[in-house]
């Protein structure tokens, strides 16, 4: 852990002597975890061990309409679950050892599309997304599970969409920290025009990361496909934490793309 450098005078019989102290700092990373619609908290449990063993505080937990509120789905709304998220944030960032200039927010798939919302709401240094979805503006206070019955997401999904014309790509162009952002190879729910229209808006990101898990489809259900995107999220954690612990908080001097 790096410590705080501090110019002191230490006063002696005829004047002061200059010296330099330094001390640890006291607070360290907070990482949020956010999953899909249609799972909960325990998928990221292991991930946040891991996270937790280099030093950081983190949180996951259950969005209204799973876990124990898992009978509330059917009414839950975007809005709803977005509220969820700014108050998980809001809970993480108020334990006394965070550092709130190092959060990051991880979410897989509508906890991604989330996740892209709440940078614009909340300050969030490091953002990593697992096949985030994309949905239509429209609708905003409609029951989540109604939208693909309204909405053909199928089809909105299978084209490039400017970022222009939707909350969480709007919030991507504007977001200036790092991104990881993972694909699944056969992904048929977030198929690969949905994952380049975010890549497309991440134009103002400090650095990209962009994978692709090979084999995996939507939901990770296999082993290999598990402990693969738990590599990848735990080596990306640990490099950006590694570079901020460095010193390295300024500009990159220029746009890098891995």
């Amino acid at each position: 852990m790096t410590a705080e450098r501090y110019g002191v005078q230490i006063k002696v019989e005829h004047g002061y002597l200059d010296g330099t102290l330094l001390a640890p700092k006291t607070t360290v990373p907070g990482v949020l975890f956010v999953h899909g619609w249609g799972g909960n908290q325990e998928q990221y449990l292991e991930r946040a061990r891991q996270a937790s063993a280099f030093g950081c505080v983190c949180l996951t937990f259950d969005l209204t309409g799973h876990g124990r509120t898992a009978d509330e789905q059917r009414n839950v709304t975007r809005e709803t679950n977005l509220q969820d998220l700014l108050a998980a944030y809001d809970a993480l960032v108020a334990h006394p050892l965070i550092d709130r200039d190092a959060v990051a927010v991880i979410g897989s798939s509508y906890g991604g599309y989330l996740a892209a919302i709440l940078t614009e709401l909340r300050p969030v240094r490091w953002l990593g997304l697992r096949v985030p979805a994309l949905y239509l503006d429209e609708g905003w206070h409609t029951p989540k599970r109604a939208l693909h019955v309204e909405h053909d997401l199928v089809t909105y999904r299978k084209r490039i969409v400017p970022s222009s014309d939707n909350r969480a790509l709007r919030a991507a162009a504007r977001f200036g920290g790092d991104v990881l952002l993972v694909e699944s190879e056969h992904d048929e729910i977030v198929p690969h025009p949905a994952i380049a229209s975010y890549l497309q808006a991440f134009l103002c990101a400090h650095s990209l990361t962009y994978r692709i898990i090979e084999g995996a489809d939507h939901g990770l259900s296999d082993d290999s496909s598990q402990r693969a995107y738990t590599t990848l999220v735990v080596n990306w954690l640990s490099e950006m934490i590694a570079g901020r612990r460095a010193g390295d908080c300024g500009a990159a001097p220029e746009q890098m793309r891995t």
